[in-house]
């Protein structure tokens, strides 16, 4: 018997494809982050196999996590600074 229901990895890219509206209007810096998202999304495919369905919440969930990764990487970027000046 073959498969009835898409490799998680395959609904995960095919889930990914459907955010390029979303990403294509993003400013240069906010579409570097939106990468490195859906890159950890890769990264952690084996633990999110069990769950491939979307929902309408997630819009939501990918802006705060927009915000977020924005935020911590101009914290990166000032930390960075202040042990570059402390040396």
């Amino acid at each position: 018997m073959g498969r009835t229901v898409a490799s998680y990895r395959l609904a995960l890219d095919d889930e990914i494809r459907k955010w390029d509206g979303f990403s294509k209007v993003l400013r240069v810096e906010d579409k570097k982050a939106f990468e490195e998202l859906m890159d950890a999304c890769r990264l952690f495919a084996s633990a999110g196999s069990n769950s491939t369905h979307p929902i309408l919440f997630e819009p939501m969930v990918f802006s705060i996590l927009l915000f977020q990764q924005r935020k911590l990487k101009s914290l990166e970027k000032d930390l960075d600074a202040i042990k570059h000046q402390s040396r």
